[in-house]
């Protein structure tokens, strides 16, 4: 099997190069043929595991504090 390039973005998803099979806490396992797949680790996605950008908005508004 050949080794797959994961990359760890400070504040935001780990990237995986695809295609992959992610299986979830409950055992079920997503599919997801795209070259490389975004997986949440903020845990605000609304498409887990799939990053959806939530994290994007979070910072910003942290940002935005005086």
């Amino acid at each position: 099997m050949q080794a797959r390039r994961v990359t760890v973005v400070p504040g935001g998803p780990v990237l995986v190069e695809g295609p992959v099979d992610v299986e979830l806490p409950d055992g079920t396992v997503v599919h997801s043929d795209r070259p490389v797949v975004a997986l949440c680790t903020c845990r605000r996605s609304r498409r887990q595991p799939w990053c959806d950008t939530s994290h994007r908005t979070k910072v910003r508004e942290q940002d935005d504090q005086p």
